[in-house]
């Protein structure tokens, strides 16, 4: 186990505030993916593409936040981990997958309402369920192998603070391995910055076709526009500031005491994006009028008492949720 330099101020930053925030997203976040994944699983059915990538997108946030209990011990304990390396790794390995894999599931969403948008009859091949599960399944696979490599590596360490305080801490370390600084700047370029330029094209294009459409209320036209606006600014404001003080950590060499404070506020960042996984489901699901439908046929057929009255309510919205998609 390596031992790190102590950053004391550190321990007493995150015992206050990163339990809180944590706190916050396990609640909101794990119920409201559950129904997303419901959701999402009622439009596959359906076989919409869309469904598809939500899925993959719940899901990831989901195995993120099952998690989060795991965090909050460690940072209301100081940063001092007390269970087994092997749980560190595996905390480690699903942040950074549902980092990346979020992203990558974003950008698909973007591009497929592109798709659907701006070139509505000339690339039906590509707004297909079978190829929107290739993608996915893709998105698995490249994000597992890539950030496999936290499963092979040493994420414990100890960190002394004088002569009768020390830590062990879990993933986050300072100053960072010249493996570790390589690999953040790649994720930052592959996993953040390509993104964010999709979906900020596909946006832009979006409201364009949006804007010019004349069968389109003004009042419809403003809730989507919002609605983008809502969606880009989310992703900004969740990824921006960790993979900005990632890049700051890991290109060039700076002092001692710039570097510490540097950390502290990745570390801070780090608690942010977490957000992010209470913000997916809301956009991508709860806003629009097919996700809340769907919720709303869920609770009641769960509350339907026969059989044949659930099975007439499956098939009832069903057809109406389909004509909600067309609408939309």
């Amino acid at each position: 186990m390596n031992e790190t330099e102590c950053i004391e101020e550190q321990h007493h930053v995150d015992h206050y505030l990163f339990p809180v925030i944590y706190v916050f997203v396990m609640v909101i976040s794990i119920p409201a993916n559950v129904g997303s994944l419901c959701v999402s699983c009622l439009q596959m059915k359906k076989k919409n593409e869309l469904g598809v990538y939500l899925f993959g997108l719940s899901l990831s946030d989901l195995l993120y936040s099952s998690t989060l209990p795991l965090w909050i011990h460690y940072t209301w304990n100081e940063d001092n981990w007390t269970f087994s390396p092997a749980l560190c790794k595996v905390s480690a390995f699903l942040m950074y997958v549902n980092f990346y894999s979020s992203t990558a599931f974003l950008s698909c969403i973007s591009l497929d309402r592109y798709l659907a948008v701006v070139y509505p009859l000339k690339f039906p091949y590509l707004r297909t369920r079978r190829i929107a599960s290739f993608i996915s399944l893709s998105i698995w696979i490249v994000e597992t192998s890539f950030n496999a490599i936290i499963i092979w590596k040493d994420e414990t360490s100890i960190e002394r603070c004088g002569t009768n305080k020390s830590y062990i801490l879990c993933f986050d370390k300072y100053p960072l391995e010249k493996w570790q600084s390589n690999f953040n700047v790649f994720r930052t370029c592959t996993g953040y910055v390509i993104p964010l330029v999709i979906i900020i094209f596909c946006n832009q294009k979006v409201y364009q076709a949006v804007k010019h459409n004349q069968a389109t209320e003004s009042r419809e036209k403003k809730r989507i526009v919002k609605l983008l606006l809502s969606v880009t600014l989310t992703f900004f404001l969740c990824f921006t500031p960790f993979h900005a003080m990632l890049l700051i950590l890991s290109v060039g060499k700076h002092s001692t005491d710039f570097g510490k404070q540097i950390f502290k506020l990745y570390r801070i960042t780090v608690a942010l994006t977490s957000l992010n996984c209470v913000a997916d489901p809301i956009l991508y699901c709860f806003v629009s009028e097919t996700g809340r439908s769907d919720i709303w046929n869920l609770f009641r057929f769960c509350h339907l008492p026969s059989k044949s009255q659930r099975n007439m309510a499956v098939s009832v919205s069903t057809k109406y949720s389909v004509e909600l998609g067309i609408a939309e």
